[in-house]
């Protein structure tokens, strides 16, 4: 891999790769000091245009525990107010000798067009509605954790319903290319409002029944509404799809017993997903804390395989 652009334009080799070499490095978060020389003289840049806890922290951690020096742009504060274009302040941070940019940005494609002007590797921290890579390497890294450890990422007879706003989801868009290339069957569930329009041409079972979408499934990915990106007059309120649509111990139910509940975050509890599934007190396992742990771990192992210039190994590197 040059650059980490979606999961649409990996092979299957490629994501067990990088979830093998993510596993690997999982053992550093354990130890009592966090430290490795990986990535020692390195430096990454983080450019967020949109608000992340989860991704730039963890990315930033991730940098820092290789031993690369982090740099976070606060947009706000940067030339960007200023009126500076994307593809210039790109050339400037490539410019000041930054080893890797992680971008995020409200519009699709942006990180495409990075990797277009940039000669240093370029990661998609989401963009627009497009593709959120590495949340769909930490679910699938997650999902192999409880449902198939010890198997090589081999998913084949798994069911993973994603429900909620499917229309608006990058994160939902990337699970179906990195789940489907691993074996699993992937559905979406929601209401007919938020799906998106191109869902008939994805490799995809799509309904807008919950009962039927959730129906032994063997995970369940609750995702959040994002209100900020949607047009007026797509849901009644927001009481209505809680009561319709949210995931609760009633409805999960009809999945399997020992069902592994997800969710990307941030969560609106009580809309979406109900307080006590989100605490881990609803049927099977809600394993929302892992996937921020793990995300740690693959946000690693991408900047790793991006950067290192030596050894392939990345035992040799601990």
């Amino acid at each position: 891999m040059n650059n980490l652009l979606g999961l649409r334009e990996l092979d299957a080799e490629d994501i067990r790769h990088v979830l093998a070499t993510a596993a690997n490095l999982r053992e550093i978060l354990g130890r009592s000091v966090k430290k490795v020389p990986t990535l020692r003289g390195r430096t990454v840049v983080t450019l967020f245009y949109e608000a992340s806890t989860r991704t730039r922290t963890s990315f930033e951690l991730a940098a820092k525990y290789m031993s690369a020096d982090a740099v976070n742009i606060s947009v706000a504060q940067s030339s960007v107010s200023k009126g500076e274009s994307l593809k210039d302040t790109l050339r400037t941070l490539e410019s000041v000798t930054a080893d890797c940019i992680v971008i995020r940005h409200s519009s699709s494609g942006a990180a495409h067009m990075a990797a277009r002007y940039l000669k240093i590797p370029v990661i998609n921290a989401g963009d627009g509605r497009h593709e959120h890579p590495t949340q769909g390497l930490l679910d699938a890294l997650t999902i192999a954790d409880h449902l198939r450890p010890d198997t090589g990422f081999d998913f084949s007879g798994l069911t993973v319903a994603i429900v909620g706003d499917l229309a608006h989801s990058r994160v939902a868009r990337s699970n179906v290319w990195g789940l489907t290339k691993l074996g699993a069957t992937v559905r979406w569930c929601g209401p007919a409002t938020l799906l998106p329009s191109d869902a008939d041409r994805l490799p995809v079972q799509v309904t807008t029944d919950l009962r039927e979408g959730i129906a032994d499934a063997d995970v369940v990915m609750v995702l959040r509404l994002q209100t900020e990106r949607m047009e007026k007059g797509l849901l009644p309120s927001l009481r209505e799809y809680s009561r319709l649509w949210g995931i609760n111990a009633t409805t999960l139910r009809w999945a399997k017993p020992d069902v592994v509940v997800m969710h990307p975050g941030p969560m609106n509890r009580g809309v979406e997903i109900a307080a006590d599934v989100a605490d881990g007190l609803g049927p099977g396992a809600t394993v929302i804390e892992d996937q921020v742990h793990n995300g740690v771990a693959v946000r690693m192992a991408c900047l790793y395989l991006l950067m290192d210039t030596g050894s392939p190994r990345v035992e040799d590197k601990l």
